[in-house]
């Protein structure tokens, strides 16, 4: 009897619909951003008190270059781990984000059907995250973030290449099935450029 009531569940779960648990956009789907889902209505959008920064693990400097974009440099084969810090400044009026989420992409790898769109030829063990706002870091102190380390590694077949931080902050709940009702958000890019030294 056991058996028959497993096998009946395991018919029913196959045949359900898959939701896409953010963010993963590009990697249930080959949407391009998180907009193909959600919508760009929450109060965040004072870019100035918006965090977005990636930090040198060992030294906690940021990596962001003059023009904005962010340089994570690595030796053929060494490992770098980066810090992905996500959230609003200590003196933003509005109400904190509840959820950050976001997702390293190569938008050259979206149409493909890998679980990976991460660059070719690295390894990468955490490219997207979905956290609550509750972490402490020193250099932000008073200010709501999210803070989670990511290790990369270019491989022998890595080359130079050029990443999309794709970022989400967010308050409220999705409607399952409606991404777009139930939830305020606000949705940023930023440019990450990795580059292999040899």
């Amino acid at each position: 009897m056991r058996a028959i009531i497993f096998a009946a569940t395991v018919m029913v779960c196959s045949t359900t619909v898959a939701f896409g648990y953010p963010p993963g956009v590009g990697i249930l789907s080959k949407a391009t951003s998180c907009m193909s889902c959600h919508v760009n209505n929450g109060p965040w959008t004072d870019e100035t008190k918006t965090i977005i920064d990636i930090l040198d693990q060992e030294t906690k400097k940021s990596l962001r270059q003059s023009d904005g974009s962010f340089l994570l440099e690595v030796g053929r084969g060494q490992k770098k781990t980066v810090l992905t810090v996500i959230g609003r400044t200590k003196d933003d009026t509005a109400p904190a984000p509840y959820r950050n989420a976001w997702l390293y992409i190569d938008p050259t790898r979206i149409e493909t059907n890998s679980l990976s769109k991460f660059a070719a030829g690295w390894l990468v063990n955490l490219p997207l995250s979905c956290r609550l706002v509750s972490d402490k870091l020193e250099g932000f102190e008073g200010a709501t973030i999210s803070v989670l380390p990511m290790t990369i590694q270019p491989l022998d077949d890595a080359r130079d290449a050029e990443l999309q931080l794709q970022v989400m902050l967010t308050r409220g709940e999705s409607v399952k099935g409606d991404a777009k009702a139930g939830m305020l958000g606000n949705y940023f890019e930023r440019k990450v450029k990795l580059k292999v030294n040899e």
